[in-house]
């Protein structure tokens, strides 16, 4: 392991010790924001810390156990100290690598709330039943998990599909539960409507994007228009006779964000620019448009048949993601919201990948 690892880590304990000090400074209590600002910054090292605290006593342990083990000339009691011995050495190589873990580098946006934006893709009314199901899918899961949904815009169609479903999730983590959830999801089965009973393929295109504050995005008036129209439902079918329904179209960047779920203009209003926000901070997070082209082509992709992430194969039962080669035999729970098993392998991946980077 590299002496610069250790170095760091002591860095960071020293810090934990220094902030756990100025916590219980009487100025500084006295200051609430102060406080408050220090105590996060607690937070955020404390298990860090504590974990190297606890590598430092094992190391400890080790060096006077073995100093022990080679001044013992009773039999027995050797054994019991090369016993401890490797005790130790064992809790120092399970410490280390949570250590590593520890780490990593952080995805910044992990702990924010996230907009969730469903469309489909190939495959025409199939194609939108499972943008459907996807999006039925999320909102268990969410709800599994204690996350809070709010939609923004939905485009539905006549046979209970959707072209396209906009929304918003809130709650701990909630970006970090939902990333890898972005790309080409693929169908495979036979539809309702096939007389022949053959497997038709169809897609759906996902995108989470991490919920931008209002700071870090700066809407300039004169860089958008906002248009005001009725809303609909599936079919044209009018839903609204009053003009409630927003569309914000963003010029330098050619986005356009459209919210119809409420019957208050203004909330329609506030919902949509919370989107433009959103799809503002990943644009400018990518540099320039090329670089956002790609960043969004491997985010979602085209919505092509050939380009995936997931595979939902009914005939077999079985749920695919192409990325980690990971197929599980539970596709009637997975569609139902129960994708877990599935996220936390994809998020072990990536913490995998993380790590070979570090060590190369």
């Amino acid at each position: 392991m590299r002496s610069g690892f250790f170095e760091k880590l002591k860095d960071i304990y020293a810090r934990y010790l220094e902030l756990s000090e100025r916590m219980s400074d009487a100025a500084v209590i006295s200051n609430p924001p102060e406080w408050t600002n220090i105590a996060k910054a607690h937070s955020e090292i404390a298990e860090t810390a504590e974990k190297y605290a606890e590598y430092a006593e094992n190391e400890k342990r080790l060096a006077e156990t073995e100093a022990a083990y080679k001044a013992e000339t009773d039999s027995e009691m050797k054994e019991l100290f090369f016993a401890e011995i490797e005790a130790c050495k064992e809790n120092l190589q399970r410490l280390t690598d949570e250590l590593k873990i520890l780490l990593l580098p952080k995805d910044k946006n992990d702990d924010r709330n996230c907009i969730v934006e469903i469309r489909g893709g190939a495959g025409g009314e199939e194609a939108a039943l499972f943008a459907y199901e996807l999006y039925r899918m999320y909102l268990n899961y969410c709800e599994r998990h204690r996350l809070k949904t709010e939609l923004v815009d939905i485009n539905e169609t006549e046979l209970g599909g959707i072209k396209e479903v906009v929304f918003n999730v809130a709650g701990k983590d909630a970006y970090k539960q939902l990333k890898f959830e972005s790309g080409v999801h693929r169908v495979q089965r036979v539809p309702e409507t096939e007389s022949q009973g053959r497997v038709h393929t169809s897609t759906a295109t996902v995108a989470v994007l991490p919920e931008a504050e209002d700071v870090e995005v700066e809407i300039k008036e004169e860089d958008i228009r906002v248009d005001v129209y009725r809303s609909s439902g599936a079919g044209g079918q009018k839903v609204n006779k009053t003009e409630t329904a927003i569309r914000i179209t963003h010029f330098p960047t050619g986005l356009v964000v459209t919210c119809q779920d409420e019957r208050s203009q203004l909330k329609n209003k506030d919902k949509a620019f919370k989107v433009l926000r959103s799809r503002l901070y990943d644009y400018y997070s990518n540099q320039n448009r090329s670089a956002y082209d790609e960043h969004r082509k491997s985010l979602v992709g085209t919505g092509d048949r050939s380009e995936r992430i997931r595979t939902y194969n009914f005939p077999q039962g079985r749920v695919t993601d192409h990325r980690i080669g990971l197929s599980q035999y539970n596709l009637n729970e997975f569609i139902m919201g129960d994708i877990e098993s599935m996220t936390e392998a994809l998020a072990v991946a990536e913490r995998e990948a993380l790590l070979a980077g570090e060590e190369n």
